[in-house]
Parts: C-alpha cells; structure tokens; sequence
C-alpha cells in the first residue's frame, strides 16, 4: 500500500486486521463461555480450578476441625 508524503504515521494503520478471525472463533456455538475459548485459556483456567478447588478443600477441612476444636491441622493440640 502506497502512503503519501503528507499523512501522519499512526502505530497500528498499516497492520492485519485480525478482527474477523477473533469473531469466528468467539462467536461459534460450541457450548464452551467466552472465557474458555482462545489460545491461552486452558494455561491459563486449569492451574486457577487447581488452585480453587485445593483452597476450598483446605479450608473447608480446617474449619472442620476448629468446630471439633481441634486448632492445628494434624495433631490433637
């Protein structure tokens, strides 16, 4: 694409339009949420349901124990 002497030099003028590509793949019917969907997400979305599901299952086991009355997480103390 010829540019003329006298436009200015925008950063992301003369770059691919990648636009269409981001709504075909956003915009299919698979059943997946939008946050499930693109390149990153499973690197991204399996160690954080990891992480979730670990937190909740320490803290669900320790409050168990503090209504049992027990204050530390293995010994009778």
């Amino acid at each position: 694409m010829l540019r003329r002497a006298g436009m200015p030099q925008f950063p992301g003028l003369y770059r691919a339009n990648h636009v269409p590509k981001w709504q075909r793949l956003h915009q299919t019917e698979d059943g997946l949420r939008q946050w499930q969907k693109g390149p990153a997400a499973k690197f991204m979305l399996y160690p954080y349901y990891a992480m979730l599901i670990s937190t909740t299952a320490a803290t669900t086991y320790m409050m168990c124990r503090m209504v049992l009355g027990h204050k530390t997480w293995f010994s009778k103390g």
